[in-house]
């Protein structure tokens, strides 16, 4: 972690963003682009310990903060000290929140007590209620998440050209950076990635189906899968395909590390996931994607970054998105934007993307 003088730099921001993953991952773009449109300000990401490797490569302007906000800077007085460290360690000028809950709420209190300019980023939730709500949907896509990051450093007087290229550029991160994983993929052969699940019901495509696509991908004498994943019932699927099907590999609860994982996604050739996080860190590495949509809708704003409409798996149903984050039960009973996708409309996608 940087430790160098505030008198290196002309000025430096705080940024700030907790959680979750996913939107964690999808600050990365503005976050990079950021520091190389000012490389004399120092710009400091404030973010949960267990995700600062997910920064990787990341611009010599840019410092990861890992903080434990649930034990360590608990309530208000918590908060207090963690801007009291922040000031006494880096002299920002600026607090950019990219959160805007009750923790950064008090961040940016305190940060407006010790003379940071202060910013926020605007969440849009009246018009998300207004595209989720059961009745009389307003059916519109709304500005994406990206873009509100974005304007929460033009409002901080950090106007925005985006130059971030992928984490690892035009190309791949060096086949030793998964060499815990995997050798080096042969000549000829395809790499496809499952990512199956997330952390809400109504963004999970039914295990028992995406295993059919899983068997039609591994029927192929070209591929080898990889299963990516966390968590005991996680683990537990992916180590049941993974001893049904000799090309299936689990990584799930492997525990191999961001910078691993991100650097073997960035050699797959093509990877299936939910609205959930693993699509947004593929993104980040510019591995081609088909991603499968349940009760949520990219139109909330959330679509993977340089992700088309043409690479997404969906139903058009009337009901759909019934909620932001996939959380809310189902109001059909029967979770039909999922359960109606048939796996081969799955495979399609992958197919056409292997070619």
């Amino acid at each position: 972690m940087a430790r160098n003088s505030a008198a290196d730099w002309d000025a430096t921001a705080i940024v700030v963003r907790f959680s979750a993953l996913g939107d964690v991952a999808m600050t990365i773009p503005v976050l990079y682009s950021a520091c190389l449109c000012y490389p004399r300000t120092r710009f400091v990401m404030v973010t949960r310990k267990q995700i600062t490797e997910m920064f990787v490569n990341a611009p010599a302007n840019l410092v990861v903060e890992g903080v434990d906000i649930k034990t360590d800077y608990t309530g208000i007085k918590g908060m207090h000290r963690l801007i009291g460290e922040l000031a006494d360690r880096y002299s920002p000028t600026a607090l950019i929140d990219l959160h805007d809950v009750l923790r950064t709420k008090l961040m940016r209190v305190f940060g407006r007590l010790r003379g940071m300019k202060v910013s926020v980023i605007n969440k849009g939730r009246s018009h998300k209620r207004a595209l989720t709500r059961r009745e009389s949907k307003v059916m519109l896509p709304l500005t994406s998440s990206r873009a509100r990051y974005r304007e929460a450093f033009f409002k901080a007087g950090y106007p925005i050209d985006l130059k971030f290229n992928g984490l690892y550029g035009d190309g791949k991160a060096p086949a030793s950076d998964f060499a815990a994983i995997s050798a080096p993929k042969p000549e000829g052969q395809k790499w496809v990635g499952f990512a199956p699940f997330a952390a809400h019901r109504g963004k999970i495509y039914p295990v028992e189906m995406m295993e059919t696509v899983v068997g039609m991908v591994a029927d192929r004498a070209d591929c080898r899968i990889f299963i990516f994943g966390a968590g005991a019932e996680e683990q537990a699927v992916a180590e049941a395909w993974a001893a049904k099907y000799p090309c299936v590999t689990s990584l799930a609860g492997k525990r191999y590390g961001f910078k691993a994982e991100l650097a073997l996604l960035s050699h797959i050739d093509v990877i299936v996931t939910m609205d959930s996080a693993n699509m947004h860190l593929a993104a980040l590495t510019r591995t081609p994607t088909v991603s499968v949509w349940g009760a949520t809708h990219f139109y909330c704003g959330f679509k993977g970054w340089h992700q088309s409409e043409s690479d997404m798996v969906q139903l058009p149903l009337p009901c759909r998105p019934c909620s932001v984050f996939g959380n809310k039960k189902c109001h059909r009973g029967d979770w039909l934007c999922l359960t109606g996708i048939r796996p081969e409309a799955i495979y399609e996608k992958i197919a056409g993307k292997l070619k």
